[in-house]
């Protein structure tokens, strides 16, 4: 694959602390480590930016004294040359170290989303992009810029004296390895009115972003975000990967949190018609609230099954922790059965193995993942759940559940397979959750989908929409509306409809980015490879060390990878910058033409 797909080696770095005397108090930044965010704006009421008083008394600065910092010369001047990165120890904690155009900057040397190390990623432009999942940090303000992830990354000083680079680091930055924004406070007066400024349906990474953003950029008025779960808001792709994580595991933002920002949550709370006329919302509970400006991402449902014993107990579509809880625990030295090929159902059929006495997976297809990665890498995912005692029973549908005393027992296949079943997952796919949007006057499409336009907003004025709900201009296929519904679109949409919703609208670049863990085993895929014609493959699929790139025509579209971090990245950070990548490019076997990192 050439040197562009090598490991990083590991550099021994000789660290010299310095104890510090007095020194003058940091320069006065925002939190986030810019110029304060909310300069140049009016005051509350409008879906504007507050003012610098108003900031000022919204999130204090941290006063930091100088024992509260250290410096460390971490290497000579030359040791790095323009386009390179290197993680450094600092005695209490680590930074990455980066040298671009000449400039040396450092921050923190872990994704804060899920922990990757940077120094593994791509530098770009201004830029590192995860090599797990993608996430974008600016390198000289830390700030989150590509998702997925919440908390931007903490800067930290940099000079040079004498050839020798020095690191200023806060210790405690250095230990926490993350920070959020600096956010607004809410200045309205009550509270307790049935009227918010923004009102957010659904509290998904769509939901929470929008809200993040919206007090990130200033917005001092009320915003309410409600949703039919119990829990404030939490990762759900982990659900189907790790099934005994409780909701507090898995939590993305305590209520703490929340509402120290000035975000208020209502739980248990099921949006059930929407007025656009008088630009209200009912809940399932007969309450009311009006909003100046609608934002709805309530995300998919599961598609339902039509078969024989839908009372039977023990049958579940995986929704929430307690679902995956339950799942784990019956699943434990029993015989569970996994309904569909959906990335959801096989990884909790990967999740169950090493509990389950027995897993069975029933699909309609011959091959798992062939519509989505093409069939050789879905023989070589099905061969590596063979080989883990799962058993497969594809071009079959169930015909019933059988239980006794009402809890599931049997599972019938219409072909007359009798399966043992204690405990059965559903992972048939799903549709967008907007049944509560007929006669809003909000247009849907024949499929339940809300399409937006660059802003994410919908027909209706003052009414926004994102995540797994919509169709909206892709830049990737000349701005046809199409669906992706990725966990790292939706933060994208967040934010878009967030700013738009400010009157900044924001045209979104970002190129789509999935990833799925079976076994051990991380599947990275970036781009948008509906409809594609071809898969070129490099690598060896049958050991699960590949890298499959999705044409087009003559166009690349897509890539996936396992065992190849971080080349999805590489491919990801090409796409973005809007450089085409042709098919002959990738047929030669040559990568060399992704070193330039899509400069």
């Amino acid at each position: 694959m050439g040197g562009c797909l090598s490991k990083s080696k590991p550099v021994e770095v000789k660290v010299e602390l310095t104890l510090l005397g007095k020194e003058k108090d940091p320069g006065v930044k925002s939190a986030n480590g810019k110029a304060s965010p909310f300069s140049d704006c009016r005051p509350n009421g409008a879906l504007e930016h507050c003012s610098d008083e108003d900031s000022a008394a919204a999130a204090p600065l941290r006063l930091y004294k100088p024992r509260d910092y250290l410096e460390a010369s971490v290497c000579h001047v030359k040791d790095l040359e323009n386009g390179q990165m290197r993680e450094v120890d600092l005695g209490s904690g680590r930074a990455l170290l980066i040298k671009e155009h000449g400039e040396f900057s450092a921050m923190g040397h872990k994704c804060p989303h899920y922990g990757a190390p940077l120094v593994k990623g791509i530098l770009s432009k201004g830029h590192v992009r995860c090599p797990w999942h993608g996430a974008c940090f600016n390198i000289v303000t830390g700030d989150i810029e590509e998702f997925p992830g919440l908390d931007s990354l903490p800067t930290f000083q940099v000079r040079v004296e004498k050839d020798k680079v020095i690191i200023r680091a806060n210790k405690q930055d250095l230990q926490s390895q993350k920070r959020s924004k600096a956010m607004a406070r809410c200045s309205a007066v009550n509270s307790s009115t049935g009227f918010s400024q923004v009102l957010i349906v659904g509290s998904g990474p769509a939901g929470l972003v929008c809200a993040e953003t919206l007090r990130q950029e200033g917005f001092t008025d009320r915003i309410v975000m409600c949703t039919m779960d119990k829990h404030p808001p939490y990762d759900r792709p982990k659900l189907s990967k790790s099934l005994e994580s409780t909701a507090e595991q898995l939590r993305l933002r305590s209520i703490d949190f929340l509402q120290a920002h000035d975000i208020e949550l209502l739980t248990e709370k099921e949006a059930v018609a929407v007025d656009v006329k008088t630009r209200a919302v009912t809940f399932q509970d007969d309450s009311r609230m009006e909003y100046r400006k609608l934002f709805i991402a309530t995300g998919s449902k599961p598609k339902l099954m039509n078969y024989k014993g839908q009372d039977v107990r023990n049958v579940f579509h995986l929704r929430t922790p307690e679902d995956a809880n339950s799942v784990a625990r019956l699943a434990n030295n029993k015989n569970a059965v996994i309904v569909g090929t959906s990335f959801v159902g096989m990884e909790v059929a990967a999740a169950l193995t090493d509990k389950a006495h027995s897993v069975s997976i029933i699909g309609i297809e011959a091959i798992p993942f062939r519509k989505a990665l093409g069939e050789k890498v879905g023989k070589a995912i099905m061969k590596l759940f063979e080989t883990n005692r799962v058993k497969f029973y594809m071009l079959n549908e169930v015909s019933e559940m059988l239980g006794h005393d009402g809890q599931l027992k049997e599972v019938v296949l219409k072909s007359g397979k009798v399966l043992r079943a204690d405990v059965c997952v559903i992972g048939t796919g799903s549709g967008p959750a907007t049944g509560f949007l007929k006669q809003s006057g909000v247009h849907m499409d024949s499929k339940g989908f809300v399409p937006v336009n660059k802003t994410m907003q919908t027909n209706v004025d003052g009414v926004f929409a994102g995540g797994d709900i919509v169709t909206f201009p892709f830049p990737g296929r000349s701005n046809k509306k199409v669906n992706i519904p990725h966990w790292q679109m939706a933060h994208v949409h967040g934010r878009a409809a967030a700013l738009g919703m400010m009157g900044r609208p924001t045209e979104i670049k970002t190129v789509p980015y999935f990833w799925s863990a079976m076994f051990g085993k991380s599947l990275r895929y970036a781009g948008y490879g509906d409809g594609f014609d071809d898969v070129i493959i490099q690598g060896d699929v049958d050991e699960l060390k590949f890298v499959a790139f999705y044409t087009r025509g003559e166009e690349v579209v897509a890539v996936a990878s396992m065992n190849y971090d971080p080349i999805v990245s590489r491919v990801a950070e090409v796409l973005r910058s809007g450089k085409m990548i042709r098919k002959r490019d990738v047929e030669t076997g040559d990568m060399s033409w992704l070193i330039d990192k899509g400069s």
